[in-house]
């Protein structure tokens, strides 16, 4: 099983999802993380298929793996499939597999506030929130809906200042900090509708 290249003590932000297609704004999401939380690399974990979602017509794991790549174009944001080669379908079996392989990480799950707006729905969300500090990047209209959600009101009393995030990385689970900066409102979803996909291949 191979994993990114790391050390113990390092600080690692998992961000998780299809990349069908990448965008500027996953890359943004990114470097706002490593900035902020003073994280040493964050791994975009691409999935073979999103539970929440139809996956009918997904390119394949290697040609989004490729995109995101291409796209990521930073020494410390690391493109994985980790997932497939594991097995794992949801998040909260990918996060304990990584925590029990990888004791001597400090990892933070990383997303975008449309995503904790949903967060109730994923399997086993509270234990995803036991296992590992949460960060949440602002995006266009959905700052309320967040911070209102199911999940979101329950991590509201886990909450740290935002001026603490380089704390995040070694708090206890359940924390969680919200992060405001440059906010991008591109998506995945907009971008297929218009017709934007990944490159043409197998």
């Amino acid at each position: 099983m191979r994993l990114p290249a790391h050390a113990p003590g390092m600080r690692i932000g998992l961000f998780g999802g299809t990349f069908n297609p990448p965008h500027a704004g996953h890359r943004l999401v990114s470097t706002i993380a490593l900035a902020r939380l003073g994280l040493d690399q964050v791994w975009w974990l691409v999935t073979p298929g999103n539970p929440l979602k139809a996956n009918d017509g997904l390119p394949s794991l290697e040609r989004r793996m490729a995109a995101a790549q291409a796209m990521a174009d930073h020494p410390r944001i690391v493109v994985t499939g980790i997932e497939a080669q594991i097995g794992t379908r949801y998040t909260y079996d990918t996060i304990a597999w990584l925590t029990r392989r990888c004791p001597g990480l400090r990892f933070v799950w990383i997303m975008g506030a449309d995503n904790l707006a949903s967060f109730h729905r994923w399997q086993h969300w509270r234990g995803i929130a036991d296992m590992i500090p949460i960060a949440v990047i602002d995006r266009p209209g959905s700052t309320l809906r967040a911070t209102n959600s199911p999940a979101g009101a329950w991590l509201t009393p886990h909450r740290l200042d935002e001026t603490d995030g380089r704390l995040l990385a070694q708090a206890r689970a359940p924390a969680f900090v919200f992060i405001h900066a440059k906010r991008s409102d591109l998506s995945s979803t907009e971008l297929r509708a218009r017709g934007e996909t990944l490159p043409p291949g197998n």
